[in-house]
């Protein structure tokens, strides 16, 4: 039985709120779950005590015991001093897509023909004195 700690959405709709439980890997998002260990609400403000709400002695209890929190959770716990969290590396992320890529090379191209148009123009005009 493989053990996640991860986030469980509700709230209503535009209106997010997740509770940080632990569940087996394969039950749904917004299903069954052995504990509740905390709170996110992402709508309240930086600063604000509520937004975050955790028990990190029962996060770290279940790590002791194989569960393996997800990303986001694992940077919370790694905020509150349980864990580490590191950052993936995602070269493909940054790069552009298909399209864009097509675009940049149609604007290069003009920009080549802008130049050699005037060039061209220059030369003619320096013949014709």
């Amino acid at each position: 039985m493989s053990l996640k700690i991860r986030l469980a959405r509700g709230g209503s709709k535009k209106k997010p709120v997740y509770r940080i439980v632990v569940a087996e890997a394969r039950s749904p998002r917004d299903g069954r779950f052995l504990e509740k260990i905390g709170s996110y609400n992402p709508t309240l403000a930086d600063g604000n005590p509520g937004r975050l709400v955790i028990d990190a002695a029962k996060a770290a209890e279940w790590m002791k015991k194989g569960a393996q929190p997800t990303d986001r959770v694992a940077r919370f716990l790694a905020a509150e001093g349980v864990g580490t969290w590191v950052a993936g590396n995602n070269p493909n992320k940054g790069k552009p897509g298909q399209k864009a890529t097509e675009r940049a090379a149609e604007k290069a191209q003009a920009a080549l023909d802008a130049a050699e148009a005037a060039e061209q123009a220059k030369a003619e005009e320096a013949a014709a004195e």
